[in-house]
């Protein structure tokens, strides 16, 4: 397995391959570079069918799960990806959810279990490169956290990849976005950007190392985000201009985080240093 170049990317919940690493993974996949995804909850506290909330009447846990593990392997089909490992933990929900307080929740699950059964993914599949997310990024979902340590955990502990990358967001990007919908007439709130969070939203594009674009597959990436149908009611993401969207989205952004291959910065490859050193 160590002679094929294989890609994996370490995510907290069904949809998260879509939305953060889509791009990457339909592009690479159509280069005939293996794919794998690791998802590591089975997104217990999304929304229920017709937008029903964890904790109103008509969300079932153990239905909305089984429903988001079934989107999951449509998504993980039109994305092309190889091979799919769900690690079966119990969603966490939202920052500001009692729910993440609950001994079961995976954001409480002991670090180094989780590294430890990605650690075994790892030695399996032997990626060159592995993915997840930052963990002191804009986003601070606690098992996106958690998800991200243990990866950084198990590929630091394994030796294995040669590469590891956390996702990065472009705050300009979504700024464009907001823009372009207040124009269409979609509520969109206005947000009161201080300059403080202009100094975060630069620092945050200042450490992103590695851009790939992604135009080529973005209709591959729309159709695995709308796999996930019961999440996306109504999305605003259909309504953008084709343009805007192409501008917004036709690129994903990592900061490489470690590298054993001494390729130059900045990337428009996770597999730059790589291509040709295998079988």
């Amino acid at each position: 397995m160590a002679d094929e170049l294989t890609l994996m990317a370490v995510h907290a919940h069904p949809d998260d391959e879509a939305s953060s690493t889509g791009g990457v993974l339909a592009s690479y996949s159509g280069q005939g570079i293996r794919t794998v995804v690791v998802t590591c909850t089975n997104g217990e506290f999304g929304d229920a069918p017709g937008g029903v909330k964890p904790g109103q009447d008509g969300h079932d846990a153990r239905t909305v799960a089984e429903l988001r593990l079934a989107e999951l392997r449509e998504s993980a089909k039109i994305l092309g990806v190889s091979d799919l490992e769900t690690l079966g933990y119990h969603d966490s929900g939202m920052p500001d959810w009692d729910y993440k307080d609950r001994p079961d929740a995976f954001c409480n699950v002991p670090l180094a279990e989780v590294a430890g059964r990605v650690g075994a993914l790892i030695e399996r599949y032997q990626p060159q490169v592995v993915i997840s997310y930052d963990p002191e990024g804009l986003y601070q979902h606690p098992d996106h956290v958690h998800a991200a340590r243990a990866a950084a955990a198990a590929a630091r502990d394994t030796g294995v990849p040669a590469k590891f990358y956390l996702t990065a967001m472009r705050p300009s990007a979504w700024q464009k976005i907001w823009e372009a919908l207040r124009e269409l007439g979609e509520d969109v709130p206005e947000r009161n950007v201080t300059p403080e969070m202009r100094a975060q939203m630069a620092e945050a594009e200042a450490r992103i190392t590695t851009t790939i674009d992604i135009r080529p597959v973005l209709p591959r990436k729309r159709d695995a985000l709308f796999a996930h149908s019961s999440q996306i009611q109504e999305s605003w993401f259909s309504k953008i201009p084709a343009d805007i969207a192409e501008a917004a989205f036709g690129r994903e952004s990592f900061i490489r985080a470690s590298d054993s291959t001494g390729a130059p910065l900045p990337e428009d490859d996770l597999f730059a240093g790589l291509r040709g050193s295998t079988g």
